[in-house]
């Protein structure tokens, strides 16, 4: 309900205020390279080189350079430091060999008025061993602005199109020449040795009528540094009515390109191009009864307040409000998961503000003249975009980085939304001040009923050492920490063992992760066990909440600043935990209907926040609980170290510690 209509901050982008020059010629060409293209799946005896062969051979056509960049399939393999480490600095496989490394076709356009300082890049993934037909179409549209951009003089900055090898993912083949892009090469010890290679020879047939040498082909070629970069998709899927478009953002960890690249890709697309925009939505939201009659309330306060004053805008329909909803539990899910949602996530990890853009065919794709009309469509898209991005005489910097989108339309900008996480978390400190205070003040009360004792001079010691009794709740708390530290390394010695489930890994990292807190109990002292007199421990539990939703508020807002929606996310589970954590002992001897309530609220809520509780309630809730398997969970959590999500460290160090200390408080015998 506080979204705002999305706007262009940057004035210099002007988005559509030029004529496109793509015309059916450029079209003509790019539906050679698809034939090309489609021609060599069917060949028998093609290598699966050919197609880099025909893109270099294309590019080096229109007077471009172009050159070959080889990489080698990484391992995902669990590392402790790689959360911390450079970008995709992942382990590289063992028993690479030529037929088994990616190669990327990489063609380049100077800028013939500028100084080579800046670029725009254009990537188009594909599989080589055998291109789909909807890969060929993006690498037709591609390509034909690719053409365009050959002829025109008003470049301002160069242009990079990348044609991906996505044989190992789309994410791998970007990363790896991003990761080269910027990492200066002198010596090629670990690659493998061109030369010695005869099954790529293929790849140089071409240049036996061409200046350019094999060497050149090698050579890794840049540009400058880079503006923005353009993911171009065309989905294999045909929509019934109209050519429709999505625009995928979220990057690793939650982070999102400036909004103004995401805003004129849509105002080109819609207003100029005619594509029907589309957004990614939590589905099952949009048949949710409470969030409907949610939303049927809002709209009606809205109409009983303008009737009121026509000039008092609140409210929306209830369609518009649960639709919106489900758009922002989508763009926050995401977010939070911290897993980019496509082989742009590559770029952001270099602060280079990056989008994927899938476009969605009307027709059978194999419809010649419907065909050209969309590669027409989808160039001229591209081509106003790229145009735009020419205009900027600096990085994006004048809109959003942090955002959450409700709409193609609208959206929620961090003023707003970091309203709604501090207001969660702020009585977080005000509770453990207050607890502090009342362990503290009882205290003074045990020592004022004890019966007078001679003088001693120790009196003032024991005094001081009774003000200190938070230390131990301290201590407590900095053992499951540390513990939550050790549970998110023990990945780390569970990976290497070989030909072992998911499952049989889910039920080791319990096992171990028991034993370690069983360990540390017995070396740093026990937080399950108290040696301390009745009276004493009555006060314990105070001081253990107190230090535990302190621990709790640094944890979410140093994870805030890291990944917003995941600490956003977790906030609603942590916070309530802690606000509600009460001895389970002192409430059934209570026996009113408040403390009944509150005890068989923390077990419901124990029960939920327990992380792989969660997940499975969570995935059941999507697919049923017929697709549960004990596995899953381990599935997940690999996913997210395999990405560098920061998720996977909040679950373990601040998530997981947080769960045990409330069961704790849960459990204290007071």
């Amino acid at each position: 309900m506080f979204a705002i209509n999305t706007y262009i901050s940057e004035n210099a982008l002007m988005p559509g205020s030029a004529n496109t020059m793509l015309s059916g010629q450029e079209v003509s060409e790019a539906n050679d390279l698809v034939k090309d293209m489609k021609g060599l799946n069917s060949k028998s005896g093609s290598t699966i080189f050919g197609s880099q062969q025909i893109l270099a051979q294309y590019i080096s056509n229109l007077g471009a350079e172009v050159n070959y960049h080889r990489f080698q399939p990484q391992s995902s393999r669990f590392h402790p430091l790689h959360f911390f480490s450079s970008p995709d600095s992942g382990i590289v496989q063992d028993n690479v060999s030529c037929m088994t490394q990616g190669i990327n076709t990489v063609g380049i356009i100077r800028a013939p008025q500028a100084d080579g300082k800046e670029a725009i890049v254009l990537v188009t993934p594909y599989n080589p061993v055998k291109t789909s037909l909807h890969e060929t179409l993006s690498l037709g549209i591609a390509y034909s602005i690719f053409s365009l951009l050959t002829q025109v003089t008003w470049l301002a900055k160069d242009i990079v199109w990348l044609a991906a090898d996505s044989r190992y993912g789309e994410y791998a083949a970007v990363s790896a020449w991003l990761r080269d892009y910027h990492t200066p090469s002198f010596g090629r010890s670990s690659m493998i040795d061109t030369y010695t290679c005869a099954e790529t020879n293929v790849l140089y047939e071409f240049e036996a009528n061409h200046v350019t040498e094999k060497e050149s082909l090698d050579d890794f070629k840049r540009a400058g540094t880079m503006a923005a970069a353009l993911v171009i998709k065309v989905s294999n899927r045909s929509e019934h009515f109209e050519d429709s478009l999505s625009v995928y953002a979220e990057a690793s960890n939650g982070q999102m390109p400036n909004l103004d690249l995401i805003n004129i890709v849509n105002y080109l697309a819609e207003h100029r191009q005619g594509f029907q925009i589309k957004i990614e939505k939590f589905w099952p939201l949009l048949d949710c009864k409470w969030l409907k009659f949610l939303g049927e309330i809002f709209e009606t306060i809205g109409k009983f307040i303008r009737s009121l004053n026509p000039e008092w805008k609140f409210g929306m329909l209830a369609s518009d409000y649960v639709d919106g909803t489900a758009t922002l539990a989508s763009s926050l899910y995401y977010q939070a998961v911290g897993i980019p949602t496509g082989p742009h996530g590559a770029f952001r990890d270099y602060q280079i503000d990056a989008i994927t853009v899938e476009m969605s065919p009307k027709f059978s794709s194999g419809v010649k003249v419907r065909r050209d009309e969309f590669i027409l469509r989808g160039g001229r898209l591209i081509e106003g975009v790229v145009r735009s991005v020419n205009n900027l005489l600096e990085k994006f910097h004048q809109s959003f980085f942090l955002y959450l989108m409700v709409s193609t339309s609208k959206f929620v900008s961090v003023g707003v939304y970091m309203i709604a996480f501090a207001l969660l978390v702020a009585p977080l400190p005000a509770v453990a001040a207050s607890l502090y205070s009342y362990a503290n003040n009882s205290n003074l009360t045990l020592e004022k009923i004890e019966p007078a004792a001679p003088a001693n001079p120790d009196d003032e010691l024991i005094v001081s050492l009774r003000s200190w009794r938070w230390l131990n709740a301290a201590k407590r708390v900095f053992v499951v920490h540390l513990w939550g530290a050790v549970v998110s390394l023990l990945p780390y010695f569970i990976c290497p063992i070989p030909d072992y489930s998911p499952t049989t890994n889910s039920i080791i990292w319990a096992l171990l992760s028991l034993l370690t807190l069983l360990i540390l109990s017995v070396i740093l002292g026990s937080p399950l066990s108290s040696t301390k007199s009745c009276e004493q421990r009555i006060q314990e539990w105070a001081f253990l909440k107190a230090m535990t939703t302190s621990a709790a508020f640094i944890g979410l807002c140093l994870m805030s600043v890291i990944n917003f929606a995941t600490a956003e996310l977790g906030a609603f589970l942590v916070v309530s935990m802690c606000l509600l954590a009460h001895p389970l002992k002192l409430d059934l001897v209570a026996g009113n209907f408040k403390a009944l309530s509150r005890a068989a609220s923390n077990l419901v809520l124990g029960f939920i926040a327990f992380p792989p509780v969660t997940f499975f309630l969570f995935k059941a809730a999507l697919q049923g609980f017929d697709n549960l398997h004990l596995g899953d969970f381990w599935n997940w959590m690999e996913t997210l170290w395999a990405w560098n999500s920061a998720t996977f460290l909040y679950l373990g160090m601040v998530h997981l510690p947080c769960w045990v200390l409330c069961t704790q408080i849960l459990l204290h015998p007071c």
